[in-house]
């Protein structure tokens, strides 16, 4: 069993730091085995070990304490098994962007299913497409989302919860990530 952590709002905007070794650092701590962060903006990959973790929520409240507690960073996280990522993945309502354009595709994950379901109009901000799928919303930005009116508060606003949101890239790595079987138990790995 492998959990994937995606922690909100960090390392953007100034505020909120949390270094990529001291996220693995704070998984030790917690008791669990294996982490790998990729990229610096919150992506965690580990191992139950001996946290005691068997629930996406139990993992979650024990990485983000650990923060709170050790860097004083206060934030929000979503978990996913290696088998929810994997389901992320194969209901992809953009296939042809995900292989041609993957930069542009971006995955919203929410802390539960957003009551929205299917494609949402979201025209009066541009060309953007959106589809809520329970507890992440797929978002197609062809024109980059660096300039697009449809940003992550607007998104919020409209599907009623918070989000954190990576691209499809990153979902992928992510995924492959989890998939691995645990190797070293006391060792870390990074792709910062």
């Amino acid at each position: 069993m492998r959990w994937v952590v995606l922690l909100r709002a960090v390392n953007v905007g100034g505020t909120k730091k949390v270094p990529s070794a001291a996220l693995r650092a704070a998984a030790v701590a917690r008791g669990f085995t294996d982490p790998t962060t990729y990229l610096a903006s919150g992506n965690l990959v580990v191992s139950p070990g001996t946290s005691g973790a068997t629930t996406p929520e139990e993992v979650g409240v024990l990485i983000t304490g650990e923060l709170a507690t050790t860097l004083g960073v206060e934030t929000d996280a979503v978990v996913l098994d290696a088998a929810g990522l994997r389901q992320v993945l194969t209901e992809n309502p953009f296939p042809d962007q995900a292989r041609d354009d993957p930069s542009h595709l971006l995955v919203a994950f929410h802390p539960g299913a957003t009551g929205r379901s299917g494609r949402i109009d979201v025209s009066s901000t541009g060309p953007e497409q959106v589809v809520a799928a329970g507890a992440v919303t797929y978002l197609w930005y062809p024109d980059g989302s660096g300039r697009s009116k449809l940003t992550g508060p607007r998104l919020e606003r409209l599907l009623g919860t918070w989000s954190t949101t990576r691209n499809w890239r990153t979902v992928l790595h992510l995924a492959e990530t989890a998939a691995q079987e645990s190797g070293d138990s006391t060792g870390s790995r990074s792709k910062d």
